[in-house]
């Protein structure tokens, strides 16, 4: 059984990874996750929070072994 695991992507980051690792998680296009969170951001600034509290917690792409 193959296992989903949530990290920060290391290429094609823009800030922290924290979209990347989500959109790919999520199977879908980072551009989007990209623009949802500029759309939180924007509608009161909770996504902001969210997003440092991603990029403290999630691990980073080479610290997480796949099975």
């Amino acid at each position: 059984m193959n296992k989903k695991r949530l990290y920060k992507k290391e290429d094609g980051k823009k800030i922290a990874g924290v979209c990347g690792g989500v959109a790919e998680y999520l199977d879908i296009d980072p551009t989007l996750i990209r623009l949802a969170w500029a759309l939180f951001c924007l509608a009161g600034g909770s996504g902001l929070i969210i997003y440092i509290v991603a990029a403290a917690v999630m691990p980073k792409e080479s610290d997480v072994t796949i099975e």
